[in-house]
This record gives C-alpha cells, sequence and structure tokens, in this order.
C-alpha cells in the first residue's frame, strides 16, 4: 500500500517543462558550447600536469589568462607552499614533482658478443609509463618476478637485492617490501587500478602508477601493459635471463600548490560576500581528457559563458559572488578551505566537476551525486530538478527528433543523456567540501564507470561535446539559480525536495523490507530525520518563510505514514558505558582521515587497525564508515547515537567497532571528550 501511494505521488509530479526560472533556460542553452569545452579539453590534455610541476603551472596560467579575456575580476593563481613539512589540515603537503626523462631498454646479447637494445618504454611517447614520485635513477640490472609483490611470501627464496622487480601491484605498495627492505634497485609494475566490468579486458592499455611521496628510500617504477607483462613473465618462468636499463631524471623538489581562480561579483549588496563555487581538479596525469581535462575545461566554459551573458545583459549579474577555481585533486582543495578561512567561510554551496565528459566508447554514465548524508542539503534536490528537466528534453529528442531544448553540440551526440542522481560517493574534491570540518553543500557531477580512467586511451577522442555541453548546463543552472536564492524561491525549492523525497522513501521502504526490525525502524528514524533537515538546510542562503516551514512539516509527517514506526534511540542491554560518551572534533585539526598522497590517521594511529575499516556493510565498506563517523562527532551525538546513523547510511555495524574507531580518533587528539565540570 505504501509503495502504491508513492508511486501515485512521484506520477503526479511535472512530466514536462521546467519548475524553475525558465528566463535563463534560453541564453544558456544557446551560449554553452560543447565544441569550445572539447578544443579546451585537448589543450589541457596534452601537458603532464602533475601537482605543482612545470605543465601544471603552463595550464594554470592559461586558464588564469583565459578568465582574465572573459572578464572575471579578482583573478589570480594562489601560492600556497608545499614541502613535506607543511600540514593543511589532515593534508601533509606533497612538494611538487617534475620528470625530465625516462627511457627503459632490454639489454640483448647481439651478433659477435655485441649487446642490442630493445626499447620498452619512454617519457617522451607516453608520461604515464612513468610512476608518480619516480626519481632519478640510472640502472642497469636483472628483471625478477615478484608476483603481487606486496607480501613477504613474494619474497621467498628470492633474491632481488640490485635487481629490478615485476609486480602486479602498485609501485608504492611493492616498493615497502622490495625496496626498502629488501634493496631492490627499482620497480616495473602492470597494477590494474580502477576494477570495473572492464578490468583486464584491453591488455594493451598502460595505467597510472603511484610510488609514495613520503617513501625513506627514493625509487622508481615503470608501467607497463598486461600485454607486455604477460611476455616478460613467459620469458622468466622459462628460466631466460632479462636484462634491462633503466635511466630517470625525474624528482620532488620545492615549491607549491597553484590553484587558478576568478570571480564574477555579486551585484546584491547583503549577498555578495556570499560565494557559490564551480570547482574542478587540474592535476592528471596526460591525456586525463575525461579525467579531469573535461571538469576543468567545462567550468572554464561556464565562465565563459556567464560573463558574457551578463556583460550583455541577456542575464542578469548574480546576487551571490560565483568563483571559479582550478586546485590539484583534494590536496588542493583542503588546503585553500584550511588556508584561506576568510574565504571558506563565505561559500554556501559548492559545484564539482571531476569526469563529465565521456562519450558511448567509455561506458560512462552520468550522476548527479548527493552530499554526505551526515549533512543533507536542499542544493542537491536543485540538481536534481535541473537534470531531470535535461533527461526529459534529450529523451525526447532522441526519441522523436522534436524537444524546446535538445542540448545537442552539432559535433556531438543524440542520444538521451540518462543522468542518475545518486547517495554520496567519495573519490573526488566534493568529500573535503563536505567534510564535517566545513559541511559545505556539494553538487557532484561524474561519470562512472569509464573503462579508460587512468589509462594511455582517457583521450579526447572518447569524450562527446554533447555530453560536455550538457554537464555544462546542469552545473551553469544549478550555480546561477543558488546564486540568486531568496527567501521568495522556497515554494518552489521545497517543491523539488518534495520530488526527491517521494524518490527517496521509496527507497528507504525498499532496504527497510530486507532488515530485521529494530535496525528497519532505525533507518526510518534517520530517514525521516534527515528529510527535515533539509528545511533547515536553507537557512544557510535565507530564512526560511513560516509558510513553508508548515508546508515541510506536514509533508514530513504524511511521509512517516507511509514508513512505518521509526525507532526510539534507547541503551541496549549490557552496552557499554561509553557508548553514552559525546566526542566532539578538535577544531584545529580539518579534514577527513584520508587525503591524497597520505593517511593520517595511518601515519599517527600505531595500534591495530581498527575494525570499523574493516567492515562491509550493504552500501558501504570501511572507509565509507570511517569518513561518515568522523563527520557525525559534533559535540551533540552519543557513541551510540553515531553507531545507530553509520547503521542507516551504510548498512548494520557493530557498536564496539564504532567505540573503538572513536577511541582510536581520541588517542591522536583527532576528537575529544567535552571537559569535566
Amino acid at each position: 500500500m505504501a509503495l502504491a501511494a508513492l508511486a501515485c505521488l512521484l506520477a503526479a509530479g511535472p512530466a514536462h517543462g521546467a519548475p524553475f526560472d525558465v528566463s535563463i533556460i534560453k541564453p544558456l542553452a544557446e551560449e554553452l558550447s560543447g565544441s569550445r569545452i572539447k578544443r579546451e579539453v585537448e589543450f589541457i590534455s596534452r601537458h603532464h600536469r602533475m601537482r605543482g610541476s612545470r605543465p601544471y603551472q603552463q595550464v594554470a596560467a592559461h586558464i588564469a589568462d583565459e578568465i582574465r579575456r572573459a572578464g572575471l575580476r579578482h583573478v589570480e593563481i594562489i601560492e600556497l607552499p608545499a614541502d613535506g613539512r607543511v600540514f593543511y589540515g589532515t593534508q601533509r603537503s606533497r612538494p611538487p614533482w617534475d620528470a625530465d626523462r625516462a627511457e627503459l631498454w632490454e639489454l640483448r646479447a647481439g651478433k659477435a658478443g655485441a649487446i642490442e637494445r630493445v626499447h620498452l618504454a619512454s617519457w617522451d611517447e607516453m608520461p604515464l609509463v612513468l610512476a608518480q614520485d619516480s626519481e632519478s635513477a640510472e640502472v642497469t640490472a636483472e628483471l625478477v618476478d615478484v608476483g603481487e609483490g606486496t607480501k613477504p611470501e613474494d619474497y621467498a627464496g628470492v633474491d632481488v637485492r640490485g635487481k629490478i622487480v615485476l609486480a602486479s601491484e602498485q609501485p608504492g605498495e611493492v616498493a615497502r617490501l622490495a625496496v626498502e627492505r629488501n634493496r631492490a634497485a627499482g620497480i616495473i609494475s602492470y597494477a590494474q587500478n580502477q576494477r570495473t566490468a572492464w578490468w583486464k579486458k584491453n591488455r594493451t592499455l598502460v595505467r597510472w602508477g603511484h610510488l609514495d611521496t613520503f617513501a625513506p628510500v627514493p625509487s622508481f617504477a615503470f608501467m607497463v601493459s598486461l600485454e607486455r607483462a604477460d611476455q616478460l613473465r613467459r620469458r622468466l618462468a622459462a628460466g631466460e635471463h632479462i636484462r634491462l636499463q633503466a635511466s630517470v631524471v625525474a624528482g620532488k623538489h620545492a615549491g607549491g600548490y597553484q590553484i587558478a581562480t576568478g570571480v564574477i561579483p555579486g551585484a546584491d549588496r547583503a549577498l555578495r560576500d556570499q560565494e557559490i563555487v564551480f570547482s574542478c581538479h587540474l592535476d592528471h596525469p596526460r591525456p586525463g581528457a575525461n579525467d579531469n581535462a573535461s571538469g576543468c575545461a567545462t567550468i572554464l566554459e561556464i565562465a565563459r559563458t556567464l560573463s558574457r551573458l551578463i556583460a550583455h545583459k541577456r542575464l542578469p549579474p548574480p546576487a551571490r559572488t560565483i568563483r571559479f577555481v582550478w586546485p590539484p585533486e583534494i590536496e588542493g582543495t583542503l588546503s585553500l578551505l584550511v588556508a584561506r578561512p576568510e574565504l571558506t567561510r563565505r561559500i554556501r554551496a559548492a559545484v564539482h566537476l571531476d569526469m563529465v565528459g565521456g562519450g558511448p566508447s567509455t561506458r560512462a554514465i552520468f550522476h548527479v551525486t548527493r552530499a554526505p548524508a551526515s549533512a543533507p542539503s536542499f542544493v542537491n534536490d536543485v540538481a536534481a530538478e535541473v537534470a531531470g528537466f535535461v533527461n526529459r528534453q534529450s529523451a525526447d529528442y532522441a526519441g522523436t527528433g522534436v524537444a524546446d531544448w535538445p542540448l545537442v553540440d552539432p559535433a556531438g551526440g543524440a542520444e538521451a543523456l540518462q543522468a542518475e542522481v545518486t547517495p554520496f560517493t567519495s573519490g573526488s574534491d566534493h568529500a573535503i567540501y563536505g567534510e564535517g570540518s566545513f559541511r559545505i553543500p556539494t553538487i557532484y557531477l561524474n561519470d562512472w564507470p569509464d573503462r579508460y580512467i587512468h589509462t594511455n586511451l582517457d583521450d579526447v577522442s572518447n569524450l562527446d561535446s554533447t555530453k560536455l555541453e550538457r554537464a555544462g548546463f546542469i552545473a551553469a543552472v544549478s550555480g546561477y539559480l543558488l546564486a540568486n536564492l531568496r527567501d521568495s524561491d522556497a515554494p518552489w525549492v521545497w517543491g523539488a525536495v518534495e520530488r526527491e523525497s517521494l524518490r527517496r522513501t521509496a527507497t528507504v521502504l525498499e532496504e527497510r523490507a530486507r532488515l530485521t526490525e529494530p535496525e528497519a525502524a532505525n533507518l526510518v528514524r534517520f530517514h525521516l530525520a534527515s528529510e527535515r533537515r533539509l528545511i533547515d538546510s536553507m537557512e544557510r542562503f535565507f530564512a526560511v518563510p513560516a509558510e513553508t516551514r508548515r508546508r515541510a512539516r506536514a509533508f514530513v509527517d504524511r511521509l512517516g505514514g507511509l514508513t512505518g514506526p521509526a525507532a526510539a534511540r534507547r541503551a541496549e542491554e549490557g552496552e557499554p558505558a561509553d557508548a553514552r560518551i559525546v566526542f566532539r572534533r578538535n577544531a584545529a585539526l580539518k579534514g577527513p582521515m584520508s587525503v591524497f598522497g597520505y593517511d593520517y590517521f595511518e601515519a599517527h594511529y600505531h595500534g591495530a587497525k581498527p575494525a570499523l575499516l574493516e567492515v562491509k556493510g550493504a552500501r558501504g565498506e570501511g572507509e565509507d564508515y570511517a569518513y561518515e563517523a568522523l563527520n557525525l562527532v559534533d559535540g551533540r551525538r552519543s557513541v551510540r547515537d553515531i553507531r545507530d546513523d553509520l547503521a542507516a547510511i551504510y548498512g548494520p555495524v557493530p557498536l564496539d567497532a564504532v567505540l573503538a574507531y572513536l577511541r582510536a580518533l581520541e588517542s591522536i587528539d583527532v576528537v575529544r571528550r567535552p571537559a569535566r565540570r
């Protein structure tokens, strides 16, 4: 009965048209160009733009020039020192890394004792062959197969000292045993990261490899394809001796994080100090077209488009300031938010784009991803409303050849977008904005999966200009709407929340049926509480009118009639007294425990690995639970409260696992107990 009632309510929603301000559709749809975005991707993806490197700085300077030319104000490249000693919250700054040359040859015995050199890999041909954070080396050595290379038994009876090891896992993990403990000279890796349905299908792909930025012993690593690794392994298994010569000129050096930024100033005196941020991440190995030249080029096009439309009076200037930022992934965003607290305080919401242009060949699904469940926000429902509009328009056009706003680029495809609104998943800078230290509501637009991510085939030929244009439209409309929201907009905003809330409630009803009664009631409790919090989330933008609050309360009360009873939080029999502890964050330490190239928890906590990090729930795994557990520490929730909320978000989890993790965080001063009075 409840599901049938929900179906009727959902069917009552608008099937066509736009429930938001339609006056902004025409100028944005006409001005945004997927072809311009794709041309910009071509430029960016020609650069091997690792953090702080010379190519990265060239692209950052290019973007600053472009937004300055487009008419943005206060354009600058923010420089933040990065030397391995400076910390930005939980992020240990990583020194810039540059590579000038890397060559790998096999040395074979030729005629009359001459040595022939067979070329295996070259930085000049494909920068991806050199693992990030490799250091300079000149090595001639024998090749040894160590299997995965990450377990002590991989080295049992194998002498790797002074040799180059062939391993299937990421170089950083292999180096701990191969180089640091057993004194190998270097690594060749064929690690297959990003495990999707296409994992290992294309055996010619070369994938991105990483060494540990802070490894105590310098090393180098080359990345090869599965095809090349298979050839080498077969020869070694047959007893053949393979001798290699590696020449690398690369390494870390003094420098910093460079973050290009500029603004479209807000026009309302009362609101201009508030900001909506368009975000991406600029760093990535070459080519890195979808990941993430696509997001960088798209927000550049949005900046140009909005600035042009405002200058030509086709759009009014935004009430709030709109900022655009191009930082290194995760580490740059966290460093910026920590180093510039005055900027952070002004941000009302972020629109983050990371991989938004994948064409049919990438097999990508486009997602409009919500903020963490620990901090629900209406802004995600605004984005869902805009994405739904594009879905309907593009589906109409694909099916009939007719639509008011098909958003089709002349050089792109014409298929329906089919954007999916999905719960929070981590993996990009949106996880920093939404983290408990900042709680900045973020709209995250992204492709997943992408069969070419982190490979030499993530190039511009696999992007679609129509997809780029539609992603830009969803982002631009969402951000522009947020920049202009006032209390008079509350009714349509809450209407968008109601439509998405009904869909979320349908999902909760399905999940509830798979749970025990106590866990089902807990799920309902969390869901209804989250839906109530959405009305409060509007206060970040404006004072919510009393009529909208009454409507919201009545709506959530009706949801409660559909979902059934919610659990009241209570202590379980035999529950430890520590379950009632209420922790608070150490306000001086901002950011999640696992950042980019550095794990704060792992570096500071020296006890046994907490059981929470090993949990596999119905909708999340250990790192997901740990991320949200810290987000939920707010000085009000008890350990029991946090356990119950985690169970509702990701699936049932033992109380003692949550308690042990929070105690571990306390032991390294990430969280604290309130002072006794």
